[in-house]
């Protein structure tokens, strides 16, 4: 670990930032190695009386949030804790991946460098910069979304390194194929699509009119990828957020060049912003593999989503267009440019078929870690029948199941959410 730099950015915080020197392959400790980064908060007056929580953040493939202010989740976690956001490997400031920083690799070796960034390499991890922070004191892990799936992990490898762990909306399925999951969370999908236009009936003609316009003609999009129903169709990847409703409606309003029959750059260059998939190239090439133990997950979202007729475009039909959510499809890695470089190694993951086991059930059901998680009832994301199974399987685990709240409810009202769910770890 490399000596802190303290700067004071924010009033009420000091931020310190810390890089740590890790494995890139935990099975071979000797071999390569990658930088970690993760940014430390404290109270000033306050930095050394209070235990570390270490938050792990949702993706896979996306960097720990960058504060701006002394507000959320973050603002009820300094009463207790010091706070470590850490970017996960492969996010952020932690060795990124990126079209640049892959470049040279053939699709074999790729395939090989990106298996390396799983939760289980996570949380070897969070244990090496455990023991270089804080020795053989243990912390608390905050683990949002996939961050839960983290979370899991953890409990199940290393719970001698934990003091309590919070799960929010990411209690990951121990032992099911994708294809289930993908089956739950599809249905989910629906629903939100039931609740979009329920909400806003208009834009049932609004919506299709601008699927009809690029099915008979893609638009170009800024970055250069067409823009087709089937990539359309993927801003229903936004459903399940607290305001993702309204983003896309209001993207909607703003459809047309006026007076013409012209999507407007404002829209095509909306649309781009508001969706992950060509800024974090980790989250497409590894969000099947999240779910992969011991089997190959062949595409999972794209078979199944031949069970869901509803979800399927046709041009002139009557009924509403309705939006798919965060699945991967293999089509993605040719229509959107940033993922192209990844093409070859996706096909070998979803192809690979012996991926090592993520949880052990065994040692779940012995657990001893004072644990809490938050299950939400209109989750798009994350399934509620398959968290209800995980929860059931974790020694301990104490769940508040709520419809009060989508998936970010983390987000939406932090100081609520995770100031319920210190009462119940603390009993």
């Amino acid at each position: 670990m490399r000596p802190a730099a303290t700067t004071t950015l924010l009033p009420g915080l000091i931020l310190r930032d810390h890089w740590f020197d890790v494995p890139l392959d935990h099975a071979r400790p000797d071999g390569p190695t990658i930088e970690l980064y993760a940014r430390a908060l404290d109270v000033p007056g306050r930095e050394d009386d209070r235990p570390w929580l270490v938050f792990l953040q949702g993706g896979p493939g996306f960097g720990s949030p960058r504060p701006t202010a002394v507000s959320g989740w973050i603002k009820r976690a300094l009463r207790d804790y010091r706070v470590l956001l850490l970017d996960q490997r492969g996010t952020g400031r932690s060795a990124p991946i990126s079209c640049e920083s892959v470049a040279g690799l053939d699709d074999a070796a790729l395939a090989e460098h990106l298996a390396c960034f799983r939760a289980d390499s996570i949380v070897a991890d969070c244990e090496l910069i455990r023991r270089a922070l804080i020795g053989d004191a243990r912390w608390t892990v905050l683990g949002q979304s996939y961050g839960g799936f983290c979370c899991a992990r953890y409990l199940s490898v290393a719970p001698d390194g934990l003091r309590g762990v919070i799960m929010t909306g990411g209690l990951p399925p121990l032992t099911q194929h994708p294809d289930e999951v993908y089956r739950e969370t599809y249905r989910q999908v629906l629903e939100q699509n039931r609740r979009y236009y329920a909400r806003y009936p208009d834009d049932v003609a609004r919506v299709r009119e601008v699927f009809e316009h690029v099915a008979e003609a893609p638009a170009r999009l800024p970055s250069g990828g067409p823009l087709s129903p089937r990539k359309l169709q993927q801003l229903g990847v936004l459903l399940g957020f607290h305001d993702g409703h309204e983003l896309i409606h209001y993207l909607f309003e703003d459809a047309w060049v006026p007076g013409r029959r012209e999507l407007s750059h404002s829209f095509l260059r909306g649309f781009e912003t508001v969706l992950p998939f060509d800024g974090a190239p980790l989250y497409s090439a590894l969000h099947e593999a999240c779910y992969a133990q011991g089997f190959a997950t062949r595409w999972s979202a794209a078979r199944v989503l031949e069970e869901v007729p509803a979800l399927r475009f046709t041009a002139g039909a009557r009924e509403p267009v309705r939006f798919t959510g965060e699945m991967i499809y293999p089509w993605m890695f040719e229509e959107w440019p940033r993922l192209r470089p990844f093409a070859g190694a996706a096909e070998r993951l979803a192809a690979r078929e012996d991926w090592p086991t993520l949880y052990d059930p065994g040692q779940l059901a012995r657990n001893e870690v004072p644990a809490v998680a938050v299950i939400y009832e209109r989750d798009m994301y994350v399934s509620r029948e398959l968290s209800r199974e995980t929860a059931s399987a974790i020694r301990g685990l104490k769940v508040w199941s709520t419809d009060r709240y989508p998936h970010s409810g983390l987000r939406a009202a932090g100081e609520v959410v995770l100031g319920r769910l210190l009462e119940m770890l603390r009993g």
